[in-house]
């Protein structure tokens, strides 16, 4: 069954760093879209970064120069190396997936748990 499995949350103080990973389960045949996503005031979601099969990638304006998504196609992982980490970054990281093509279905999107990062000042 395909899923998606964050780890890496945890709490730091401003200034500090973590790294989160991400792990994408199933009988994977390729992924074109993987990145992070955390809610946003509203009910929104914030695209936090997100990276192509191609190595693109894409990052908020909150966090551009501060974090960098990586990804390992070949074990279907996504890693969010946060630096430099502010109060205003805690939040739950949730994985997402898009265009997820495994042995019996394209899925357009897949979204994982989320792993909770706490900043403190």
């Amino acid at each position: 069954q395909l899923r998606l499995v964050a780890s890496g949350g945890d709490s730091v103080q401003a200034g500090g760093s973590l790294r989160l990973s991400c792990v994408a389960v199933g009988t994977i045949r390729s992924i074109k879209t993987m990145g992070w996503y955390r809610p946003a005031p509203g009910g929104q979601r914030e695209l936090v970064a997100s990276i192509n099969s191609d190595g693109s990638t894409n990052y908020a304006a909150t966090v551009k120069g501060r974090f960098t998504i990586s990804r390992d196609n070949a074990k279907n992982m996504v890693y969010l190396q946060m630096n430099s980490l502010k109060p205003e970054d805690t939040n739950t990281y949730y994985c997402h997936a898009q265009e997820v093509i495994t042995d019996l279905h394209k899925h357009l999107e897949v979204r994982g748990q989320g792993t909770l990062v706490t900043v403190s000042s």
